[in-house]
């Protein structure tokens, strides 16, 4: 049976006097998202061992073992520009999972892959608008899941990698360092810079050819250059140079050379 969330350890990492919220810890809810925006207390995590109506972008749903994965939402200020929140959350479990000696890049916007297991997905990202509030960030990390627990051939666990991760350390972790970058784009100028490098450094979609899924159905496979201040890709396809603001990407493999 997995080690439950510590619900005391981690509050010491978020006191409140330091601006954070109560830890909210569940034994079961239906997705911490939705927990999150009816509580709408901002830096208040809601952690879960079971969420039962897990959703991800394009509404995908998903279930989990108890205790398989990290599973938890957080609402935060509103960012300026809100293109940026979930590569901003994205690039603190990036951080989160380098101070656990764990190597992994980022797949624009939202999603977080491990090169020790061929690239496959281990952390999903959900960003929702919580009107009068800011906005909540729900973000699931498998941890400890086989390979038959995984719902798709392209996701992984931090176990597959061959991670040993503690979920309540991870979970502290990933909140300072979403803290940490949701501040730095806050601060514009330099501050805000350096935090757009970092996730530059660490996007594997930049500088390869990718295939782009629009959220209307249609398909473009274009070359990636950038991303620009407002948190969009920037690529040139058929039709020359252009932004991606929604949708999901697909990268594209180049075949390998041939052994001589």
């Amino acid at each position: 049976m997995p080690t439950p969330i510590d619900v005391q350890r981690l509050t010491a990492v978020l006191p409140r006097d330091r601006g954070w919220g109560e830890v909210v810890h569940l034994d079961e809810v239906g997705s911490t998202n939705t927990e999150a925006i009816r509580r709408a207390t901002l830096w208040e995590p809601v952690l879960t061992e079971f969420q039962s109506e897990g959703r991800g972008r394009l509404d995908r749903t998903w279930e989990d073992r108890p205790g398989a994965a990290l599973a938890m939402s957080v609402v935060v200020p509103w960012l300026t520009p809100p293109g940026w929140l979930p590569l901003a959350a994205g690039l603190a479990v990036h951080s989160a999972l380098a101070d656990e000696g764990v190597p992994a890049r980022l797949k624009w916007p939202n999603d977080v892959l491990l090169p020790g297991d061929e690239d496959r997905k281990v952390c999903g990202i959900l960003c929702q608008a919580v009107p009068g509030v800011g906005a909540v960030v729900g973000i699931g990390i498998n941890v400890a899941q086989e390979r038959d627990e995984l719902p798709v051939a392209t996701a992984t666990s931090l176990c597959l990698a061959g991670a040993e991760v503690d979920r309540t350390d991870l979970a502290g972790s990933v909140l300072l360092h979403l803290r940490r970058w949701h501040e730095r784009l806050s601060a514009g100028g330099e501050s805000a810079e350096s935090a757009r490098e970092a996730y530059v450094r660490a996007c594997s979609t930049l500088g390869r050819r990718v295939v782009v899924h629009r959220p209307d159905g249609t398909r473009e496979e274009v070359e990636t250059t950038g991303i620009d201040v407002e948190g969009r890709l920037l690529v040139i396809g058929a039709a020359g140079s252009d932004t991606v603001s929604a949708g999901d990407v697909q990268h594209i493999r180049l075949p390998e050379s041939p052994s001589a």
